[in-house]
C-alpha cells in the first residue's frame, strides 16, 4: 500500500515571509526567507513501496585501440610533409569527458614536436565555462586536461575574429588564439548529437563551428534552431576551413565503454563532408543505450556537462524536449529522477529540465548564472532544458514521487538506476525487470536483489 505523509505548518504555507507594499502588492523578504517556497517543501515528504533492485551488465561488442598514443602519431603521419619547424599549432580542446582526448592530444603534440612544430592547446567550447577565460580553463581541469597533462601550453580567450557570413545563414568567427596559429589540428569525438540528427552531427566540424566560434560563434549558429545545426554546422566549418589554416582533424570514434575504438585522421576536405559522416555512422553503431523499451522510473544518479552536452544525454533518455522537434521512438520512460551535479560541471546543470523530479540538494548546487548562459547560448534548445523540475526535499521523496506518479502500480513498477547516460554498462533493475534481463543475452545478472537504501537524511545509499 501507497503512503502520502504530508506535513505543512502554517507559518510555511505559501511563499514564506511576505510584506505587503503600499502599492498592494505582497514580496517575499529574500534576507529572512533566502530560498522562499522551497523552503516551505522542505516540509513535504512522501513514501512508497521502494524497489529491490538486481545487479545487471550489458554486454557490448567493443573493438578498441590497444595504444592510443601509437595510434594517434601512426594517423598524423600522412601529413608530416605539411608541417614544418617553427610552425605554431593550435590543438583544440574541448568540454566532453572524453576517456581518451587527454592522451590524444598530448600524443598528438609530442608528434608535433618531433617535426620541430611548436604546438599548444586551445580552449574550444562555445559557452561552457561561463563564457569566461577563466572558467574555460577550470572546465579543462577538472577534465585532467592540464599544461602539465597535456604537455603543453594552453591557451584560453573569448575573442574572436569575424570571418563573414555564410550565405543566408551565420556568421563564422574563430578563435583568436586559433586564427593567429600557422596551423590548427582539430580533435574531438564523433558522436551522435543530442539536439538533431543529420548527416553531420557531434565532431570535428562541430569543435570547428561551435567551439573554435565561442559564444558569439555557437549563438549565432543555434540562433537558426536545433533543426537547422545538421544545414549550418559543416558550413560554417567549411567557411572557417576556407580562410584559416586547419591542418585536419584527429577524430575519436568510442565504443560503448566510452574508449577509443578508432583514432582516423580526416582531411581538412572530409571535416563536415562525407568522411565524417561515416565516422559517425561506425560511432552510432557502437552506442551504448538502455536494453529496455519501457521504464516507469529511471533514477540517475549525476547529470553533467562532462557526463553530456545536455547533462542527460538525449539518445539515452528519450526525449529531446525542443519544441517542434520529434521525439525518440525510445525508450519511453515516464519519469526521471536525477539526483545531484556532477562536480566537473561546477553548478552548470543544463539538461535538468530532461528530468521530472529532483531532490534540493541537486537545486542547492546549480549555478544559474552558468547554466542560463549556456542555455541562452544554444538558443530554442536551451529553455525547456533549463526548467526546474519538481523539487523534494531529498532523494527518497523524490524517488517516491517518481514511483506514486508513474501510472502503474506496485509491484509492477519497472525502475532503472544508472550512475549517469554515458556509463551504461552497470545498471541496478527492478525485480520487474527479471525477466527481460534472463531473455535478454546482452544482459547478465550478477548477483540477488538489494532493497533501495537511503541513510538518516534521506539520501540514495544504493548507489552503483
Amino acid at each position: 500500500m501507497w503512503c502520502l505523509v504530508i506535513v505543512v505548518p502554517r507559518q510555511h504555507l505559501g511563499v514564506g515571509s511576505m510584506d505587503t507594499g503600499s502599492d498592494g502588492i505582497a514580496r517575499r523578504d529574500s534576507v529572512s526567507d533566502p530560498l522562499g517556497p522551497f523552503e516551505a517543501v522542505r516540509q513535504l515528504h512522501y513514501d512508497a513501496p521502494f524497489p529491490s533492485l538486481l545487479p545487471v551488465r550489458q554486454r557490448f561488442e567493443a573493438p578498441a585501440v590497444k595504444d592510443v598514443a601509437a595510434a594517434t602519431m601512426a594517423a598524423l603521419e600522412p601529413v608530416r610533409s605539411r608541417v614544418s619547424a617553427g610552425m605554431r599549432v593550435a590543438i583544440t580542446v574541448g568540454s566532453r569527458g572524453i576517456a581518451d582526448k587527454p592522451a590524444v592530444v598530448r600524443a598528438a603534440g609530442q608528434w608535433l614536436r618531433s617535426t620541430g612544430a611548436e604546438p599548444f592547446a586551445v580552449a574550444a567550447m562555445g559557452s561552457h565555462g561561463g563564457a569566461t577565460e577563466a572558467g574555460q580553463l577550470q572546465v579543462l581541469t577538472d577534465l585532467g586536461m592540464t599544461e602539465q597533462s597535456l604537455g603543453m601550453p594552453i591557451l584560453a580567450t573569448m575573442e574572436t575574429v569575424n570571418l563573414g557570413p555564410v550565405p543566408g545563414g551565420p556568421t563564422a568567427h574563430l578563435d583568436r588564439h586559433a586564427h593567429d596559429a600557422d596551423a590548427i589540428l582539430l580533435v574531438n569525438r564523433v558522436k551522435a548529437h543530442t539536439d538533431f540528427n543529420a548527416d553531420i552531427e557531434s565532431g570535428l566540424a562541430k569543435i570547428l563551428a561551435v567551439g573554435l566560434g565561442k559564444q558569439r560563434g555557437a549563438e549565432g549558429i543555434h540562433a537558426y534552431g536545433p533543426a537547422n545545426l545538421g544545414r549550418w554546422i559543416p558550413r560554417v566549418a567549411r567557411r572557417i576551413i576556407d580562410h584559416a589554416p586547419v591542418l585536419g582533424g584527429l577524430a575519436i570514434v568510442e565504443n560503448a565503454y566510452d574508449r577509443a575504438a578508432r583514432i582516423a585522421f580526416v582531411e581538412p576536405d572530409g571535416v563536415g563532408a562525407e568522411a565524417e559522416t561515416a565516422l559517425l555512422g561506425e560511432a552510432r553503431r557502437m552506442m551504448a543505450t538502455l536494453p529496455f523499451d519501457d521504464i516507469d522510473v529511471a533514477v540517475v544518479q549525476a547529470i553533467g556537462k562532462d557526463k553530456s552536452g545536455t547533462g542527460l544525454d538525449t539518445n539515452v533518455v528519450g526525449r529531446m524536449m525542443i519544441r517542434g522537434t520529434a521525439e525518440f521512438e525510445r525508450p519511453r520512460i515516464t519519469n526521471i529522477v536525477a539526483l545531484e551535479v556532477s562536480k566537473a560541471s561546477h553548478g552548470n546543470a543544463l539538461g535538468v529540465g530532461l528530468a521530472d523530479f529532483i531532490p534540493l540538494r541537486l537545486l542547492e548546487g546549480m549555478d544559474l548564472r552558468t547554466m542560463y548562459v549556456n542555455a541562452m547560448t544554444s538558443g530554442l534548445g536551451g529553455p525547456q532544458r533549463c526548467q526546474i523540475p519538481m523539487a523534494m526535499p531529498t532523494d527518497r521523496d523524490a524517488i517516491a514521487a517518481a514511483i506514486l506518479t508513474c501510472g502503474r502500480p506496485a509491484p509492477d513498477v519497472r525502475v532503472v538506476q544508472m550512475r549517469n547516460t554515458l556509463e551504461l554498462e552497470h545498471l541496478l533493475v527492478s525485480e520487474s525487470l527479471r525477466a527481460e534481463v534472463e531473455r535478454d543475452p546482452r544482459l547478465e545478472l550478477l548477483g540477488d536483489p538489494s532493497p533501495m537504501a537511503f541513510d538518516t537524511r534521506g539520501r540514495l545509499e544504493t548507489w552503483l
